[in-house]
């Protein structure tokens, strides 16, 4: 979405460009058949990356954006990270330390299930750190993602953005659906009671660190399907502009005979 992004005026059930789930449905499978073509070429390419980052409350579907989209895709070149809730050791150093460790090396697209916006986020709400620090972060961030996409890397960060009332039903179908209560937490229902200071967290966060090499993509996710398209499309289209080549090499001369 260009321009400047507000979360007040961006509805979280919207489906366009997709006026259907089965037009979407076919849409997902003609791109994510692409990007599987097109990260093979980027692996052989071997000289840039794409950081795919995936932000959002609590069930906005991080995961299923991630299985949606990327299944498809050849595992050789692709890389999952989950940023949870930071260790001793990490704790110990930057808050960038473990995102740089986690970067996508050249060939490969990595994927970020949360990310070191969770350090300007739940840090804000919670208070786990000094105010004056945590404002200090939108411009290491910047800086940091500056340096990624000057060193080759496409960065495309997407705010899952859902309603409290989806939410609602995500987390009760969690609680009450036996193969899913593995994902229910009860810290969920303290981050849901602060949801207004999320919002305002999330508006901040756009605001300050959505920027031309970085740019923030909002997508209404209340409906899956949807969601998962639209993000398939982006991707598709980064990586269509990235426009990977295999390497011409020769093999013809005959010192290169298969005997």
């Amino acid at each position: 979405m260009a321009g400047p992004l507000d979360l007040a005026m961006l509805d979280p059930a919207a489906t366009a460009p997709f006026l259907t789930k089965d037009e979407a449905a076919i849409r997902l499978a003609a791109d994510a058949k692409a990007i599987d073509a097109l990260q093979d070429r980027l692996y052989a390419e071997g000289t840039r990356a794409l950081l795919v980052v995936l932000q959002g409350i609590d069930t906005s579907g991080k995961d299923g954006t991630i299985r949606g989209v990327f299944n498809a895709t050849g595992p050789l070149g692709v890389t999952v990270t989950a940023f949870g809730e930071p260790t001793k050791p990490e704790l110990a150093r930057d808050f960038l330390w473990r995102i740089h460790a986690a970067v996508p090396r050249r060939g490969t697209i990595g994927i970020f299930n949360r990310s070191h916006y969770e350090d300007v986020l739940v840090a804000r709400v919670r208070s786990l750190a000094p105010a004056l620090e945590i404002e200090r972060r939108y411009d290491h961030i910047n800086a940091f993602e500056r340096l990624l996409s000057d060193s080759g890397t496409t960065i495309l960060k997407f705010m899952l953005h859902i309603s409290r009332e989806e939410q609602r039903q995500r987390l009760e179908e969690r609680r009450s659906d036996p193969e899913k209560r593995w994902k229910f937490h009860p810290g969920d229902l303290d981050d849901r009671r602060s949801w207004d200071d999320y919002m305002a967290a999330y508006q901040v966060m756009l605001d300050r660190t959505s920027t031309e090499w970085a740019p923030w993509t909002v997508v209404p996710s209340d409906r899956k399907w949807a969601r998962n398209a639209i993000i398939a499309g982006v991707v598709r289209t980064a990586l269509e502009r990235m426009s990977p080549k295999y390497p011409d090499r020769d093999w013809s001369g005959p010192e290169f005979a298969v005997p």
